[in-house]
């Protein structure tokens, strides 16, 4: 990118907005064309506002992937990532509402009343297109879309197949204010590497351990050095209740160290080095419902 980019460039925060589950970390992925946030099936996987930068000739746009938006919020961590959703949505220059091709509910109507409360510009990105069948039935799900708000445009895709992912930067990019580039060349995320660490190891545990420990884990990385040109990391695994911990360690260990080693593979390339992994599973009663643990976690 030239150090003076044209008056016309133009760049912003684009916040990616909508329900649980709707693909918006996948999403994130494939418009940065890198794995910045973790994505499992689970709901709530992503808990923290993560920015991701794509660039394009005359543009560059700072995506925000946030938490989905929880209409039952009992616990703590649920409130919390409300709260962060809703943060991002206050430095957003314009918002993207994901929603899923075929469906729309009631968690999708929370999200379309954050959007209209901030009073910002919102377009839709219809996700999951590809699995309409027959595809005759999407224009008219489209057109109940634009009913809804006064969107600034409907733009069909799949994140996962990577279809219509040009289409929506440039559609993004257009209604973006003019303004110099706001990232270093070359950037990809706002978060550093111990925070990337600890994502990709909860990544691992929660595909790892499917239903058996909901969301009372969380991943810390209490140590990262250089040694004997590898970096040596330390991660902590906390649970809310001691009962949960045999869960995470496994008979006779096997199911950590299948964690450590999934993560560490991943790590290792998304890095770019080599890396030793060393997991402990440590117990914290309650500390998804605790403020104190959450602020310590850094998940508030």
């Amino acid at each position: 990118m030239s150090d003076t980019p044209s008056p016309d460039f133009r760049s912003g925060f684009a916040a990616l907005v909508g329900r649980p589950n709707v693909g918006k970390s996948t999403l994130l992925n494939a418009l940065v064309g890198q794995k910045v946030s973790i994505v499992t099936p689970r709901p709530q996987t992503t808990r923290h506002r993560i920015v991701g930068i794509s660039r394009l000739p005359d543009a560059e746009i700072a995506f925000v992937d946030t938490p989905g938006l929880h209409q039952n919020a009992s616990r703590a961590l649920n409130k919390a990532m409300n709260r962060t959703a809703a943060s991002a949505l206050d430095g957003a220059d314009l918002v993207v509402l994901v929603v899923e091709a075929m469906r729309w509910t009631t968690e999708d109507d929370l999200a379309l009343e954050r959007i209209k409360s901030s009073s910002r510009p919102a377009l839709v990105a219809v996700n999951k297109v590809d699995r309409v069948n027959p595809r005759s039935l999407l224009l008219p799900y489209l057109a109940s879309l634009s009913q809804k708000h006064d969107f600034l445009e409907v733009v069909p895709i799949s994140a996962l197949k990577a279809n219509g992912i040009e289409d929506l930067q440039r559609t993004i990019a257009k209604h973006l204010p003019k303004s110099p580039p706001m990232f270093p060349d070359g950037e990809l995320t706002d978060r550093g590497r111990d925070f990337r660490i600890a994502e990709m190891i909860r990544e691992k545990l929660t595909l790892e351990l499917n239903q058996e420990v909901p969301y009372g884990i969380a991943v810390e990385v209490e140590r990262a050095v250089e040694e004997d040109g590898q970096l040596v990391v330390d991660a902590a695994i906390w649970v809310d209740r001691e009962g949960q911990k045999p869960i995470v360690i496994g008979a006779k260990g096997e199911r950590l160290k299948r964690v450590g080693r999934s993560a560490r593979l991943a790590l290792n390339e998304i890095l770019g080095r080599r890396l030793h992994l060393t997991l402990w599973v440590k117990v914290r009663e309650n500390w998804a419902d605790n403020a104190r643990a959450l602020q310590e976690l850094g998940l508030e």
